[in-house]
């Protein structure tokens, strides 16, 4: 398995499963990461790893479809066969959803189909579960489709919803069982 990534900011379940397979965690190869924020921590220790690195986003390609056709050209030039979205905040295009079917992950900070969709993401998920009265959350790892957070589960790590939680609380403690998930549910695709 070549693993390429997607992440807008630090890409931490990313730099998880890049961790595992340099310790033998996981028999993959890290190859690339993708990221439309030039200022991405992910960029940076990415570069450091030796991974192909490449920022792509709106403003160099403001044709949506020119920015799929340049994201997936970065990620097959590199060999990628398995696609992991790791805090990636933009929609894919069509192009990597079709190349990658059935071989894209993203992981989510909830428990779906609860507090999924268009406009839930980061913070908005945590402020929603605390809103709505769960005594449950967690993260989902799943397959990814052209609807937003559809996709099959392919994982779920469950942490409690405690009194007295708030959103930074609550946000550790579901972000504390990523990494490991995400690895669990990447290891169910080789």
């Amino acid at each position: 398995m070549k693993l390429g990534f997607l992440a807008s900011h630090g890409g931490s379940a990313a730099r998880h499963l890049v961790e595992a397979c340099r310790a033998g965690d996981l028999n993959a190869t890290p190859v690339a990461l993708v990221s439309n924020n030039s200022r991405s921590p992910a960029l940076a220790w990415a570069r450091d790893a030796g991974l192909t690195t490449a920022h792509l986003s709106s403003a160099r390609y403001p044709d949506p479809d020119d920015l799929d056709a340049a994201i997936l050209e970065v990620l097959v030039s590199a060999g990628a066969d398995t696609l992991v979205l790791s805090g990636y905040m933009r929609e894919i295009g069509p192009r990597v959803l079709n190349h990658f079917e059935g071989r894209l992950v993203n992981i989510h900070p909830s428990l779906l189909p609860r507090h999924g969709g268009r406009g839930m993401y980061g913070d908005r998920v945590h402020e929603a579960v605390l809103a709505s009265g769960d005594t449950e959350s967690g993260a989902t790892v799943h397959l990814v489709t052209a609807g937003i957070d559809e996709g099959p589960v392919l994982a779920q790590a469950r942490v409690p919803v405690l009194p007295g939680d708030d959103l930074a609380s609550l946000k550790a403690r579901v972000q504390a069982t990523e990494g490991e998930l995400m690895l669990r549910a990447v290891r169910s695709l080789a």
